[in-house]
């Protein structure tokens, strides 16, 4: 096990109608003015707008509203909110949403302190020193972003989706209640579901020189999230299906299953030039078409991890050769993501083999790192993963 820090400051507030306490947990902070940011129409059809509103006023909370969150949210929005919190002296960041709000709010946040392009920060050309806070209220499981240090933007303009890390990122405090995801549908539901898989995944292949603490907590996390995952694909509105994805989803993406090992998320990288290519890919579709690619091509480089993870995870059969075993893995996986309806190949999106090339060259020039292998990705390994993805 490697030296690590470990922290997560952020204080969750979870259970039925929470939400309707938002105003008085701002004003514990000593917060009186904040910039009220939210994603489309979907806060306001159930309800959560007005509750928040309300609260807001009674706990007599000035606010400035920013709406129109995209998925794969924009820099062009974040700059918007950054002029407009530093017009009206803006104290605190609320996100009402999923992760494009939270991740949105974040950006805005640390771009408070930054007289340049916000991007610059996501490019890792300006480190941050300082940010406002941020408080969440989570409407969606998916990005884990409510408890992470990271923060992923896209830049349409540049065809560019860019994630940084910083403990500056962690909101002070985030709202739970299942019930707000109720709404959300099978297809959203499964994306989410992914995502909160595949951080947890990713990090449960990280290298290590054994099983490591983290790992069990992986495989436990993971487990819970496929039993969860096939109750909701059943009934949406299974409540205690909902508060174990929500909370999964949670502490997922916080670090906790990772301790003791390098973090990498190839995976995530792989997908991040995807929906740069193509904004209109859910990034959990991205990499659900991608996971079981990724298994396909990288069994070899650690086959021992991907046999524990196919009998403690997926449940195979302990008595069937190994090689079997990682085959019904990756089966029961794609089977598992086919419940919630989500597409199976890139040539899906008009994703093309000039495309793949596209996005190789840019994951190569970033010199990302995958897997357990310590020098930078290797250009014929991305280019297989892609081209396996890619259908015929």
């Amino acid at each position: 096990m490697k030296d690590f820090d470990f922290i997560s400051p952020t204080k969750i507030y979870f259970g039925l109608n929470k939400e309707e306490l938002i105003g008085s947990i701002i004003s514990s902070y000593g917060f009186k003015k904040v910039l009220f940011h939210y994603g489309q129409n979907s806060i306001k059809k159930i309800g959560l707008y007005k509750k928040v509103i309300n609260s807001l006023k009674k706990s007599k909370i000035k606010y400035v509203e920013l709406g129109g969150v995209l998925p794969n949210p924009d820099v062009d929005l974040v700059k918007e909110g950054i002029r407009i919190c530093k017009e009206n002296d803006i104290e605190m960041i609320l996100a009402v949403g999923g992760g494009s709000v939270i991740d949105s709010g974040k950006l805005i946040a640390n771009g408070y302190y930054y007289d340049g392009n916000p991007f610059d920060i996501s490019t890792h050309k300006y480190v941050s020193q300082k940010s406002l806070p941020i408080g969440v209220i989570l409407t969606n499981s998916a990005s884990g972003s409510e408890l992470s240090n990271s923060c992923v933007i896209s830049s349409r303009e540049m065809k560019m989706k860019q994630g940084y890390n910083t403990d500056l990122n962690r909101p002070l405090f985030v709202i739970e209640n299942p019930k707000l995801t109720f709404s959300v549908d099978l297809h959203t539901t499964g994306c989410g579901v992914v995502d909160i898989f595949s951080h947890t995944f990713e990090r449960y292949f990280c290298q290590s020189d054994k099983m490591e603490f983290s790992d069990y907590l992986a495989e436990a996390l993971m487990r819970n999230v496929l039993d969860n995952g096939k109750r909701l694909a059943k009934n949406l509105k299974d409540y205690n299906a909902r508060a174990n994805i929500m909370i999964a989803s949670s502490f997922s993406h916080n670090g906790l299953t990772g301790i003791g090992k390098n973090i990498m998320m190839p995976i995530h990288k792989l997908e991040h030039e995807l929906s740069a290519l193509n904004p209109s890919i859910a990034h959990g579709e991205g990499l659900a078409i991608l996971i079981p690619s990724w298994m396909e091509i990288c069994y070899h480089l650690s086959p021992a991890k991907f046999v524990g993870f196919a009998e403690n995870v997926m449940k195979i059969d302990k008595n069937i050769p190994d090689y079997e075993k990682i085959e019904e893995a990756i089966k029961g996986l794609r089977q598992f993501f086919s419940l919630f309806k989500l597409k199976t190949h890139l040539n899906e999106f008009g994703i093309t083999k000039d495309d793949v090339q596209t996005m190789t060259d840019v994951i190569i020039g970033k010199q990302i790192k995958m897997f357990d292998i310590d020098s930078e990705i290797d250009y014929n390994l991305a280019m297989k993963i892609y081209l396996n993805c890619l259908g015929e």
